[in-house]
């Protein structure tokens, strides 16, 4: 009987001490991935107001263009080939992060775009594993989060671009997670190609003097448009995972502190009691030998 109680203690002080490892792990990843959200929450937070500040001007810009002189990024096409930038983590234990950008891909792919020829530009190593081997997969571009550049990022975007043009793909969707604080991530989808049509808003002033010309200014303006959308993406997303990855590494923190604790307190209740019936065994030993 007090082999077997030993042993039981033995094994509660094992698990109090894998536990308290596990903890100590989890705090640290916290703290890591903190310290990264802080960088990559400024980056995105600095970059927002130039990205709606461009999308403005190009919206004001084509309200004052001729239906015919179109940019060839505006090329409405029936939809039959989609291409899907979808942007997740090169690693894990990130709560819910990738899981919620893969259902939306899993959603787009059964629902919105059923019966289509559908491909997939994985930026990110988990939406990588998850439809590599559906075979649909045309790129994969997590090596882009080693050197985050915007010129790293434009030459994506350039590759992405002449593909639509030249027809490769009818339509564009980026899927992310747009960052709007530490604990939540909002999963959006977003028409890359072909540029949005901009309805044209009375309040819009249309009086300009362009130089040089429109459409020169089109040309420029909507490919640099393009390329700091995908990146406003990927910095969205990356500010996304750290978060995500702090918020669950807290709660594993949380949740490893308050099983460390139940583990201490069983410990205790069954050393006092293994005391208390070992003093009982002597009492009553010493009991024995009296009588």
């Amino acid at each position: 009987m007090t082999n077997k109680r030993m042993a039981n203690l033995k094994e509660i002080r094992n698990r109090i001490s894998s536990v308290s490892s596990t903890m100590q792990i989890t705090s640290a990843m916290k703290m890591v991935s903190a310290a990264k959200l802080k960088k990559a929450q400024d980056a995105i937070t600095a970059m927002r107001p130039y990205s709606n500040k461009l999308t403005e001007l190009l919206q004001n810009l084509s309200a004052t263009l001729d239906a015919d002189s179109g940019s060839k990024f505006a090329e409405q096409r029936e939809v039959k080939k989609v291409l899907i930038i979808a942007i997740s983590s090169n690693r894990g234990l990130a709560g819910a992060f990738n899981s919620n950008i893969i259902k939306q891909v899993n959603s787009l792919l059964s629902e919105t775009y059923a019966g289509k020829d559908v491909s997939i530009l994985a930026i990110g190593k988990k939406i990588n594993d998850a439809f590599g081997k559906q075979g649909n997969v045309i790129a994969n571009e997590s090596g882009v989060f080693d050197d985050l550049t915007f010129d790293n990022v434009a030459a994506i975007a350039q590759t992405i671009m002449d593909k639509f043009v030249d027809g490769e793909f009818d339509k564009v969707e980026l899927v992310y997670n747009h960052f709007k604080n530490a604990a939540t991530q909002i999963v959006m989808t977003e028409q890359f190609l072909p540029i949005v049509p901009v309805q044209n808003d009375a309040n819009v002033n249309l009086d300009y003097i362009f130089e040089p010309s429109k459409q020169e200014i089109v040309e420029t303006l909507i490919p640099k448009s393009l390329k700091t959308q995908l990146y406003k993406g990927i910095r969205d997303s990356f500010a996304s995972e750290h978060g995500a990855r702090m918020t669950a590494m807290h709660k594993a923190t949380d949740n490893a502190t308050e099983l460390r604790d139940q583990l201490k307190l069983t410990y205790n209740k069954a050393r006092q009691a293994a005391i208390t019936n070992e003093i009982l065994e002597i009492v009553g030993g010493a009991e024995a030998l009296n009588n």
